[in-house]
């Protein structure tokens, strides 16, 4: 198995995570299967593991060293940023852009645009005018990053980024 995170094949789970440094790795699954799974250390700081008990929908945590942690590569997160991961079934997913062929792996040069600060207006149609020069420059995808502050358990800390959001349009007042 190449691919990380978790991986459920309609049999079982097959879990790989790099941690190069780490002395030990488990899989923690919670609720009904609750278990806990060491996993085997392969070649270049990879991670392996597969349990027949773990199931879509079911909740996971890698152990690293003994310390409890989200899986980098989750799919989902149903409880944050920082809870439990949780175990996805792809396979189960109807699918509406089969002719989309996306972007090679080895072509893919990602852009991590800020709108607030990607162009001196600070908008979404400033930055539409802005992608014909990402794409001289080589790019060919782009991730827009957080457009808004809100509060709770899935902010990601943009919110004390000043100027990374859209700038708010300027709206006259009258006296």
């Amino acid at each position: 198995m190449k691919e990380l995170g978790a991986v459920f094949d309609g049999v079982r789970c097959h879990f790989r995570v790099w941690a190069p440094e780490a002395r030990q790795v488990l899989v923690e699954l919670e609720g009904a299967a609750a278990a806990t799974l060491p996993l085997k250390r392969q070649a270049e700081g990879y991670w392996t593991g597969s349990a027949e008990a773990a199931r879509p929908g079911g909740l996971y945590r890698y152990s690293v060293d003994g310390t409890s942690l989200p899986d980098p590569c989750s799919r989902y997160q149903p409880e944050g940023p920082h809870g439990a991961s949780a175990i996805v079934d792809r396979n189960t997913h109807t699918w509406s852009d089969q002719q989309w062929r996306g972007v090679r792996l080895e072509d893919l040069v990602l852009y991590e645009l800020h709108i607030g600060t990607f162009t001196p207006e600070g908008t979404l149609a400033a930055a539409v005018g802005r992608l014909p020069h990402l794409r001289d420059l080589g790019i060919t995808a782009v991730e827009i990053m957080p457009l808004a502050e809100f509060p709770g358990r899935f902010n990601w800390a943009m919110t004390a980024c000043p100027g990374s959001r859209p700038r708010a349009p300027t709206v006259p007042t009258t006296p």
